[in-house]
């Protein structure tokens, strides 16, 4: 899976020349112009708390506003790579134009007030990332993984219109604020069915264990699609859930699933990445642990704060691919996918310390965790978060261990609070308009489903999996792509 792009060649720039410079161009200052647009209609809403609705079809809520702002960036900043890394590329009018008409229905999407319109736009989004991963036409493993991507995003969207279906055939609702209306009245038969397809069609969204196969397969995308897709298509999974959170948040025990499944696949996540390789590789994976993280805010009742996470891990993420040639350029063979170093008992007490710091100042600045709801299990996770991120910083041998525990705490408690102030802005902000936090009340099942994870969590990072000769083969059979998508032949690679 090398980074290098499929379809750039020596011959291509005498054939792209022929297409019109100037779309590639054009299309990077639209998307530019739209996200100073976004701004604007994100500030008006701040200001005058007023949605702005058409006839039921779309709505500019907090979320929209939100969510419009955060698309328009990534997608501006994925033009603006893509104008250098694309330059000599076949079809390079195509590639923008997909990437531009992503943007556009990604837009849709988040401001759809009609639940058909929501699985329309759902649809034409999956399409066209299946496009994109198929964008080298004449090289057959791309074309397999975009048939293996399409499939995957053919059954999500298949998911959302049975959802969607029942709630018109039971209760006649094609609109969200229809569905708030009715949820909690639905039977349990029918509320079952909506909400199991709609866990279903976010799982395969955001490519989250079993179904992280298709994300693992559509590494043949040009490293910008990639960004696109781990930085934004992956996080649609949290936009269904929020907008159908009134139908999701009626049984408490749903809640606790979508907790359960959530830990389940992060914790799967984590091990899988771990015996990666190759560097897109490893971000996928990571791509599936943290959406998983998400899922379980959402699980947890805690809807801004999966907004808030999906949106950080997408300026993250972004960065990684569109960097990640600059990182294995200068990365050692052996290096940087090791075991982290041991700590000395210091070392070990300032990453508790800093686990703890974070958490103290994630609960000062949101108020979550100082009532005996699932709040407690949020700044949990902002604490285990901190202590992975502490114990990986105090692991480096590359400095002094006091240059490393003065930045530590210097750089990541900070970064925390700023974690906090957003999160408590986006909470603001989707307040009155959508569901931006429903806690569930705190119960035994919970506390064993927090305790488990917290376990199997630190077993992982002491390494202690690593002994298992049996569970390195399985993890590595479970991150093995489709077959028709691996490229065995470099030569073959080479023409591309």
């Amino acid at each position: 899976m090398s980074d290098t792009h499929p379809t750039r060649t020596v011959g291509a720039l005498p054939d792209a020349a022929s297409e019109s410079p100037r779309a590639p161009v054009w299309l990077t200052r639209l998307v530019w112009l739209l996200w100073l647009a976004t701004l604007g209609v994100l500030g008006a809403y701040v200001l005058t708390d007023t949605l702005w609705a058409i006839a039921g079809i779309v709505a500019v809520d907090g979320l929209t506003a939100v969510m419009w702002v955060a698309v328009t960036f990534f997608s501006g900043i994925v033009h603006s790579y893509s104008r250098r890394y694309m330059a000599g590329s076949e079809r390079l009018t195509a590639f923008f134009t997909r990437i531009f008409g992503f943007t556009l229905v990604v837009m849709v999407l988040v401001a759809a007030a009609n639940t058909v319109l929501f699985v329309l736009a759902w649809l034409a989004m999956g399409l066209l990332m299946a496009d994109l991963v198929g964008y080298a036409r004449d090289w057959p493993q791309a074309q397999a993984a975009a048939s293996l991507s399409r499939r995957y995003f053919l059954a999500s969207s298949a998911l959302v219109g049975v959802a969607v279906f029942v709630l018109w055939a039971t209760a006649g609702v094609t609109t969200f604020e229809g569905v708030a209306a009715v949820a909690d009245t639905l039977p349990f038969t029918t509320w079952l069915i909506v909400a199991g397809a709609l866990l279903l069609a976010a799982m395969i969204q955001s490519a989250l264990v079993p179904f992280h196969g298709w994300l693992l397969s559509s590494m043949t995308a040009p490293t910008p699609a990639s960004a696109l897709m781990h930085a934004g298509f992956v996080n649609a999974g949290g936009i269904l859930l929020v907008r159908f959170a009134p139908a999701v948040t009626v049984e408490a025990r749903f809640m606790l699933l979508i907790v359960a499944v959530g830990a389940a696949s992060a914790l799967v996540g984590k091990l899988l990445r771990t015996v990666q390789t190759d560097v897109k590789a490893r971000l996928g994976c990571s791509t599936t642990g943290q959406m998983s993280f998400m899922l379980m805010q959402v699980g947890l009742g805690f809807f801004a704060a999966a907004i808030t996470h999906l949106i950080l891990h997408g300026f993250y993420k972004a960065y990684e691919f569109l960097s990640n040639g600059s990182r294995v350029a200068h990365t050692t063979p052996g290096h940087g996918h090791g075991e982290t170093p041991s700590l000395t008992v210091v070392g070990a007490l300032a990453t508790g310390g800093t686990a703890a710091a974070g958490g103290i100042i994630f609960t000062a600045l949101t108020g979550e965790g100082l009532h005996g709801d699932s709040g407690l299990l949020l700044a949990g996770l902002v604490v285990l978060t901190t202590l992975h991120a502490a114990r990986q910083a105090f692991g480096r041998t590359g400095v002094s261990p006091a240059v490393r525990y003065g930045a530590v705490a210097l750089v990541f408690l900070p970064a925390i609070a700023v974690y906090g102030l957003v999160y408590s802005a986006i909470e603001d902000v989707m307040a009155g308009s959508v569901v931006a936090a429903a806690p569930t009340e705190l119960t035994a099942v919970h506390v064993v489903v927090a305790t488990a994870f917290a376990l199997v969590y630190l077993a992982i990072e002491t390494g202690v999996y690593r002994r298992s000769t049996r569970l390195y083969v399985a993890l590595r059979d479970m991150t093995r792509p489709a077959p028709k998508t691996v490229l065995t032949n470099t030569e073959e690679y080479d023409e591309y």
